[in-house]
């Protein structure tokens, strides 16, 4: 058995080995020691191996799906090994074969899966095509049959792995990567991710001849991962991959990128804080259905660019909501209302597809697609009836569809209360198999013959008490107590003893046993023939399945928005062609379920108005208000309805955000570094089609160093990237800036003391802010009153400070002098200008009142 084991663990290789014997899953050697550290099992020996014991411990096979769960969680991955031999028949120990792999990234099993989020895994490929260096990416959702490739450059390759949030990354091994959290890293031989084999895989996996049908001709790295990817995922499963029946080029620019800080900022489906809720997410999801759920998760970080798919969804949403309502009660029910209804019966068709594909679907989940399919007709016709027909609704009543044939093989087939497992019996329906309900009948209708038997023995024999019964380790038996053994008759055969008792079989009963158990066992041998016979037929509707959970997904997800707008007052955006964001009394989609009353407030962004300076106390509103503006731009070009009363939202490419502060202490980059970096990345990529958020540019060093860092930073956004800016800042001498540039304006979060101290009105409104009220939020916090009072008095003293000295006065009279001179007097002016410059005495001067002289010449050109 252990020369056995070995063979299967060498074809294992580093995954975990789950050796089946008997009611266990079993682990050897290294790797019994390091499955009962990850799950805290027993370690147990059993036999040696040169003199030594060999480590053990196991599972429950019952169990077995709890064991996997916490091992891949972890990043584990586990090969299954299975009795496949006849123990009756096995010569030494039964065969036994790795029937699956389960990785983190390969999940299938219901119990395995989380309801209302993917499980990508992706494979990472990078060299160099058309004499530049790129990445190739491809992912795949076991799950759901969805294969993607795409191609983007190097730099960009964090941002699209955080877009598909992959559970498993597969990539070379001569590619160093250290993987970001919750991904597991799978290295692979590099020959895995050679062009003409990885080419080979995918041609005959789709038997073609040429991959340029998908688009796959322009993207020859991305083959190349494609390739190791598909290559791995077969090697996992023991089931051909007939459900992933084609793969898609997801093409560079049909998404508004949302990079990681972004997504992470915006709270999208996870807090900053780790958490699941409160989230957009959380917020959004009404969904009646697990894939309706996974659907909407993966639109809010799939918002789109192009206005066509959006407006499609949109007019979808409205036409949800503008169906008539028969009736004039208040209680009555909306079109939208029953959809919902009848939505919230479906189970998750979309995974019991890709389990018949996999031949892995289990009896129960069988029973609910058959319920499920019943429920179709009903669904098509509600959508044709009750709603506006348009292209998008015509779409999804063509797609659910289905051939009746497949409800009516399932009803004919699939018991009304199936069990649990095929192994077990009780999965085919009577009437289904004329052989099937010969054998059930033969190994069902002992009863009467035992009473009989019963009853005729006793009679025969004299003993009252004689009782004829059946165990599963002595099969069916006669018992006689002890006090009446001599009236047993000669042809009794003793078949046990017991303290009280004796047990026999007679010839009769032994022919009868023979009949039923065999009657037992070619029963559940039937019936799963029978059953592995209805997946095979079922495979060839898998496509058509999958299809059908599409249609569902999308509008389960589209009712769920509906449902939020009109719960919430939310209004259909118009989508412009060009780049502007207008907003009249918007709101923030999570903080407005969060507080009792929330203040809307407007926005107005585009090509004559790029960036507003927005400043105010801490606590006033202002990081709200900035991610309210991007999460309303999300939403419209996700094609959701938004919290607004009325919006304009033009073409976005990317969005942008840097706000908080964070450090990375592992990677050795303190908070102002980090913001820096962010800062770095936002000049370098954002385009006049950006979205920017910058919350406090410049606070993680010096004042001056900071202001300094701040004013360029606003300067070369509103200038050089001229993208949609809201920037907020508490450097007041930043305010000056829409003096200097076109494009820029200011606008402040109102506040005002009273007194019982600081009170935030949360209202947006135009011009700087007059101050910061840093000390009045200090004090709200819980500072001891003797620092307020400290501080107070510090804050008097650098404000005198401040004051324009003489000089001051001197030296800007001289520049307005030399500002206003003509060519023919100008050598004059420059030299009153000079020698009031030289009469300024530097220690005299503050550094605001320097800072202050620096904006002055500047904006002068001198």
């Amino acid at each position: 058995m252990m020369q056995q084991y070995l063979r299967l663990k060498a074809e294992a290789g580093s995954h975990l080995l789950f050796y089946r014997m008997g009611d266990f899953y079993e682990m050897f050697y290294e790797d019994a020691v390091r499955g009962a550290r990850l799950l805290n099992l027993t370690l147990a020996k059993r036999g040696t191996s040169n003199g030594a014991p060999i480590p053990m411990a196991g599972v429950p096979f019952h169990a077995m799906e709890g064991y996997l769960a916490r091992l891949v969680a972890l990043g584990e991955s586990i090969a299954i090994c299975e009795q496949v031999g006849d123990p009756a028949t096995s010569k030494g120990p039964v065969e036994r074969k790795i029937v699956r792999i389960v990785t983190p990234g390969t999940l299938t099993d219901e119990a395995l899966l989380p309801a209302k989020a993917d499980r990508m895994i992706a494979a990472v490929y990078t060299a160099r095509a058309n004499r530049s260096e790129r990445s190739g990416l491809a992912w795949m959702n076991l799950a759901s049959g969805e294969f993607w490739v795409t191609e983007c450059t190097p730099d960009m390759l964090e941002t699209e792995l955080h877009r598909i949030e992959p559970a498993e990354l597969l990539c070379a091994e001569n590619l160093h990567r250290n993987p970001d959290s919750g991904m597991a890293l799978t290295a692979l031989p590099d020959w895995h991710f050679e062009t003409d084999g990885a080419r080979d895989v995918l041609l005959r996996h789709f038997a073609v001849d040429t991959l340029a049908g998908f688009g796959l001709a322009e993207l020859p790295v991305a083959t190349c991962a494609a390739g190791a990817l598909l290559r791995y995922v077969s090697r996992t499963q023991t089931q051909s991959l007939s459900h992933i029946q084609t793969i898609r080029a997801d093409q560079a620019g049909q998404y508004v990128v949302l990079d990681p800080v972004t997504r992470k900022n915006l709270e999208l489906t996870e807090t900053i804080s780790g958490e699941a809720s409160p989230t957009l997410f959380s917020t959004l999801d009404h969904c009646q259905t697990p894939m309706g759920s996974r659907l909407l998760r993966r639109w809010l970080h799939h918002p789109l660019r192009d206005n066509a798919p959006v407006l499609a969804r949109q007019q979808v949403i409205a036409a949800f909501l503008s169906a008539p309502t028969e009736g004039d009660t208040l209680d009555t029910q909306t079109p939208l209302d029953t959809l919902r209804q009848m939505l919230d019966r479906y189970p998750d068709l979309e995974r019991i597809a890709t389990r018949i594909a996999l031949r892995s679907v289990r009896p129960r989940e069988l029973a609910s697609l058959r319920e499920a399919l019943g429920l179709l007709p009903d669904i098509a016709r509600h959508l044709q009836q009750a709603f506006a027909r348009q292209p998008t609704l015509d779409a999804y009543i063509h797609n659910l569809s289905l051939d009746p044939g497949i409800s009516q093989l399932l009803q004919q087939s699939i018991d009304p209360e199936p069990a649990l497992l095929i192994r077990e019996g009780g999965v085919i329906a009577a009437g289904y198999d004329s052989e099937l309900d010969e054998l059930r009948r033969l190994a069902s209708d002992s009863g009467e013959f035992l009473v009989e038997l019963e009853a005729r023995e006793r009679e025969r024999t004299g003993i009252p008490t004689l009782r004829v019964e059946f165990n599963r380790v002595h099969g069916f038996y006669i018992e006689v107590s002890r006090g009446q053994v001599d009236k047993v008759p000669a042809e009794y055969r003793r078949r046990q003893t017991l303290k009280n008792a004796e047990r026999y079989i007679t010839p009769e009963l032994k022919t009868w046993e023979d009949k039923v158990l065999s009657a037992k066992d070619r029963s559940l041998s039937r019936e799963k023939w029978l059953f592995e016979n209805l997946l095979e037929q079922l495979a060839d509707c898998a496509g058509a399945l999958s299809q059908c959970a599409t249609a569902l997904a999308e509008i389960d997800a589209l009712a769920a928005l509906a449902e939020h707008a009109l719960a919430n007052d939310w209004t259909a955006p118009e989508l412009a062609e060009g780049t502007e964001i207008t907003i009249e009394a918007g709101r923030h989609p999570v903080v407005e379920h969060s507080i009792e009353r929330f203040t809307p407030n407007d926005c107005e962004l585009g090509p004559q108005r790029r960036m507003l300076l927005i400043t105010g106390p801490n606590m006033g509103g202002k990081s709200t208000y900035m991610r309210q503006i991007a999460l309303i731009a999300l939403l419209a070009r996700v094609g959701s309805f938004v919290p607004a009363r009325s919006a304009r939202i033009g073409l976005i490419d990317r969005i942008f955000t840097r706000i908080g502060a964070a450090d990375d202490l592992a990677g050795g980059r303190s908070t102002f570094m980090m913001e820096m970096t962010e800062a770095a990345s936002i000049l370098s990529a954002s385009t006049p089609q950006s979205l920017v958020l910058m919350d406090e540019i410049g606070r993680g060093t010096s004042t001056y160093d900071g202001l300094a860092l701040a004013w360029s930073i606003a300067h070369r956004l509103l200038t050089h990237n001229q993208a949609l800016t809201l920037f907020a800042t508490h450097y007041f001498e930043i305010t000056r800036l829409p003096a200097e540039v076109v494009g820029a304006a200011n606008v402040h979060l109102a506040a005002a003391e009273s007194s019982s101290g600081i009170v935030f009105l949360h209202e947006v409104q135009a011009g700087p802010a007059s101050r910061s009220y840093g000390i009045q939020v200090a004090q709200r916090a819980g500072i001891p009153a003797a620092v307020i009072r400290h501080a107070s008095r510090e804050l008097s003293r650098l404000e005198a400070q401040g004051n324009p000295t003489p000089q001051l006065d001197l030296f800007s009279a001289a520049v307005d002098a030399e500002a206003q001179s003509s060519a023919t007097d100008s050598d004059e002016a420059a030299s009153a200008l000079y020698a009031a410059l030289e009469q300024i005495d530097p220690d005299q001067l503050t550094p605001r009142e320097a800072l202050d002289l620096i904006y002055r010449l500047r904006n002068e050109h001198l």
